[in-house]
């Protein structure tokens, strides 16, 4: 099935087991999904699965930013709320890699493209983004990088 089949699939779910968190999430997520294939493939495109999961992480991002900024207003329901839309999104992107695996991989490809220096830095992302496939966050990958090319 693919990622834009589930996402309709659990939209169905949600409203027959009348879960409006979820529902909501979700129908935000479709709506953000939509845009993105309208952006980058005109208004028939459909996203790839790679692409759905760079929209996932996005809306993701908005909705750890809307936590930061509840907690700094001192505002308990916000947080919870905010906390309960990103349970349900995280249900959409693959396991994360641990650090030690993120760190042998960046070793592998700086040892592969022979990196030495941080100007070396933007090949060695552009292969990590490919190889990580959504499994890790680009700040992650980043200071690792930067880390071993320092």
């Amino acid at each position: 099935m693919s990622f834009i089949a589930q996402i309709s699939e659990d939209l169905k779910n949600a409203m027959r087991a009348k879960d409006s968190v979820a529902l909501n999430v979700i129908r935000n997520l479709k709506s953000a999904l939509k845009y993105g294939a309208i952006e980058k493939l005109g208004a028939d495109g459909e996203l790839g699965d790679t692409d759905a999961l760079a929209v996932v992480r996005k809306e993701l991002k908005k909705l750890q930013d809307s936590v930061d900024g509840a907690e700094k207003a001192n505002r308990p329901e916000a947080v919870d709320a905010a906390k309960a839309e990103i349970a349900v999104l995280e249900k959409y992107l693959p396991a994360a890699m641990s650090a030690e695996d993120l760190g042998q991989l960046v070793e592998a490809v700086i040892a592969e493209l022979g990196a030495t220096s941080k100007k070396d830095m933007g090949g060695v992302m552009k292969l990590l983004q490919e190889r990580v496939a959504g499994r890790a966050d680009s700040k992650s990958i980043s200071t690792e990088v930067a880390k071993r090319l320092a």
